[in-house]
């Protein structure tokens, strides 16, 4: 899978790539049919004291796949993307073992 990480309005992070980085490569592993991720980083004037977004997009068969948080610390903002991502990845790997099933 190919992983490609962008931030807008701010500086490149190593630890934020590292984290986001490993984190795919196991959806990736665990869901094979992943083609490609699209990640976003931004910050954002927000007056709750959050701002710190993560969007991630992947590509896969069928519909594109897409999560986006808004938390206090981009850490916190990546781990509620993923595990979203995780979710749809598993509703999607189940209506595709039903189609199988029905062929």
């Amino acid at each position: 899978m190919t992983i490609n990480i962008q931030y807008q309005d701010m500086p490149t992070s190593e630890s934020l790539n590292e984290i986001v980085t490993r984190n795919l490569n196991k959806l990736a592993h665990k869901f094979q049919f992943l083609i490609r991720a699209d990640v976003l980083f931004k910050v954002e004037n927000d007056p709750t004291g959050n701002g710190k977004i993560c969007e991630v997009q992947l590509s896969a068969p069928g519909p594109r796949i897409f999560a986006k948080s808004n938390e206090n610390n981009f850490e916190k903002a990546a781990a509620a993307t993923l595990s979203d991502l995780n979710k749809q990845l598993q509703k999607r790997k189940e209506k595709i073992s039903k189609r199988k099933k029905t062929l």
